[in-house]
């Protein structure tokens, strides 16, 4: 009896020894395939917005510019569409907070472009007249047809 239960117990030893023998060559084959898979892809490749750590870790130079707060989403929105890879920072110290967006040194043209955009975009603006000043306006010439109709139901009444 008892040699029956050390059979089994050493049966149950050699088997799970297998098992966990087996658990580890199939761990360490599919690290093999991720690491030859991941040196295949190469290192991934940030594009557009990034952070300015990203930015610089792409070892190509790096450039900055102040640029207004009133006016940073346009900015993003123009350096998209332009393709460019840029990171933007917050001075949290300043008063009225400034923002610097770096780029990268090889951007400069359609850097260059990005700029002549913005100031365009930023000169139509001012240009534009303001909504709620025509809204105002709209306001006082309703009120000036109101008075009139109600007059001339007057004089009609009379």
């Amino acid at each position: 009896m008892q040699e029956a239960v050390e059979e089994k117990t050493i049966n149950l030893a050699v088997n799970v020894t297998k098992l966990s023998w087996r658990a580890i060559v199939g761990a360490v084959r599919a690290y093999i395939a991720y690491k030859r898979h991941k040196d295949m892809v190469g290192p991934k490749r940030y594009r557009g917005k990034q952070t300015v750590k990203q930015l610089i870790s792409q070892d190509q130079g790096v450039t900055s510019m102040l640029v207004g707060d009133e006016s940073i989403k346009q900015f993003e929105r123009i350096a998209k569409r332009y393709g460019v890879d840029f990171a933007i920072t917050k001075d949290k110290f300043a008063d009225p907070p400034k923002y610097t967006a770096f780029f990268k040194a090889k951007d400069i043209d359609a850097l260059e472009a990005v700029m002549d955009e913005f100031e365009k975009t930023k000169a139509f603006q001012k240009q534009r007249p303001s909504v709620l000043d025509k809204l105002e306006h709209y306001k006082e010439v309703s009120k000036e047809q109101i008075t009139k109709a109600k007059i001339r139901v007057k004089e009609m009444v009379r």
